[in-house]
């Protein structure tokens, strides 16, 4: 194609006129769905990227917790051990001993 060629039908399509022609009415059609489709990869990608932020942050929440849980639990290991516990009892002033000597279960025939 001729420089003067390509110039011309740049002109046509940046001037307008391709639009007020039959080209504009007989793609109508595809130019829809095209732009329909354009819309919907647009919103989906949106969604994509609400939904990975959503569970980034769930993500950390869950590591957070999960610290949480282990820190409670070695709390409680600390004070439910034995010596703890009779610590707590005679601060607290109840008059409970532990037994001398051991518990024995009777089992029936």
């Amino acid at each position: 194609m001729k420089p003067k060629d390509v110039k011309k039908k740049m002109m046509y399509i940046l001037g307008g006129t391709v639009f007020t022609e039959d080209f504009f009415w007989k793609n109508a059609r595809f130019i829809v769905t095209v732009f329909i489709i354009l819309v919907l990869y647009i919103s989906n990608r949106y969604s994509c990227i609400e939904k990975r932020a959503k569970i980034e942050s769930l993500q950390r929440e869950l590591k957070d917790v999960k610290y949480e849980s282990s820190a409670i639990a070695s709390e409680l290991i600390g004070v439910s051990r034995e010596t703890k516990v009779e610590e707590m009892v005679k601060k607290s002033g109840v008059d409970i001993s532990q037994p001398k000597e051991p518990i024995y279960k009777i089992k029936s025939k």
